[in-house]
């Protein structure tokens, strides 16, 4: 029984992830699909995918909210900064970001020196229906979650301009923005 022959496509995605020769780190505020489309594009590259926030999560054996909790934001981005700085080091196919992690200035830097930084951006409606459906957001615990929202995506802009990509997550299926990221990274390369 012979194998099936790679399509057009199959090739072109092969010669596209061929050229790709450092981390896609995803960027963008919670709930723009970094972890969902990061899976997917990884699949669709043939890398692996790691997800920042599990990372802390596992190195620091306490869940995000707890770090939060217990030691506050400004010890979570610093171990945040730390595992970023690591897992891309490492040399991972895909790595999703949480969603302040792209802020802060050495992160940034990481992260646009050795890695292809995709911003994945999204209109603040989706945001606060995507968000609704989980409860552990710390930063949505502190008041209207579509005025936090609105107000960290005016704050936050800025610095997710400086990703070499960007690309708007739809409300379609996460594959059609893994496809459209691909798409960018071609041109961008």
């Amino acid at each position: 029984m012979s194998a099936t022959p790679p399509s057009p496509a199959d090739r072109d995605l092969a010669a596209i992830a061929a050229r790709i020769t450092r981390p896609v780190v995803l960027v963008g505020l919670m709930g723009v699909g970094k972890s969902t489309v990061g899976r997917k594009l990884a699949h669709l590259l043939g890398r692996d995918f790691v997800d920042a926030d599990d990372a802390i999560v596992e190195a620091a054996q306490r869940s995000i909210p707890e770090i939060f909790e217990t030691f506050g934001e400004a010890h979570f981005r610093d171990g945040e900064r730390r595992v970023i700085a690591r897992l891309i080091d490492e040399g991972h196919g895909v790595v999703a970001t949480g969603g302040g992690a792209f802020v802060d200035p050495q992160t940034r830097e990481a992260v646009l020196e050795k890695g292809i930084a995709v911003w994945i951006d999204c209109d603040i409606d989706t945001l606060v229906e995507r968000t609704a459906r989980r409860g552990n957001r710390p930063l949505l615990k502190q008041g209207n979650p579509r005025e936090i929202l609105t107000r960290l995506a005016q704050e936050r802009a800025p610095f997710y301009r400086e990703a070499h990509i960007r690309v708007v997550s739809e409300t379609g299926p996460h594959a059609d923005t893994a496809r459209a990221i691909i798409e960018a990274i071609d041109k961008w390369l």
